[in-house]
């Protein structure tokens, strides 16, 4: 070998060990930025979680603080029938109830209207069938039960109803 071929050699040799050294320190660094990037998603997993719990532990405080004063309501109007003033009772109970009903419908809640609507197996639950009374067809509901709310498109509970039957004329 000449001694040109010997030089270019050992000038290959410490090229490729600087570039070895290079892509090893390289290496190193991606797998510290690997192991800072598994903490941050360790992180927001644990955060996420936590956040969840707190959610469905506290998601119903809003609902909650409109239910208080109504909770006060009802109390002051039991409190001022004792001396046999029924009349406040009567109009502190109508007004607690109004606002159930608003602090329910700010919620999303809201009625599912069925007295003399068309019997709809998706909202309703039929009872009982009577014969249809006069001038009222079959499949109306003709007595609600217990009312029936929906939360946005969900049913929470649906109407329990007595729906018009086919009368034995029909």
């Amino acid at each position: 070998m000449s001694e040109e071929e010997e030089g270019h050699r050992d000038e290959v040799e410490i090229v490729e060990e600087d570039e070895l050294e290079q892509l090893k320190g390289k290496v190193a660094e991606l797998e510290q930025e690997l192991q800072y990037y598994a903490a941050d998603i360790s992180n927001i997993r644990q955060k996420a979680a936590k956040d969840r719990s707190q959610a469905i532990r506290f998601g119903s405080s809003s609902l909650a603080k409109k239910i208080l004063p109504l909770l006060s309501g009802m109390e002051r109007a039991i409190n001022q029938s004792e001396g046999g003033k029924f009349e406040g009772f009567l109009e502190g109970t109508k007004m607690t109830l109004k606002g159930f009903k608003t602090a329910l419908e700010s919620e999303g809640v809201t009625h599912i209207e069925s007295m003399g609507e068309q019997f709809d197996p998706t909202k309703m639950e039929a009872v009982a069938m009577l014969p249809a009374p006069d001038g009222v067809s079959p499949g109306v509901v003709i007595e609600v039960i217990e009312e029936g709310y929906m939360l946005h498109e969900r049913v929470l509970r649906a109407s329990r109803v007595i729906v018009a039957e086919y009368g034995e004329n029909e």
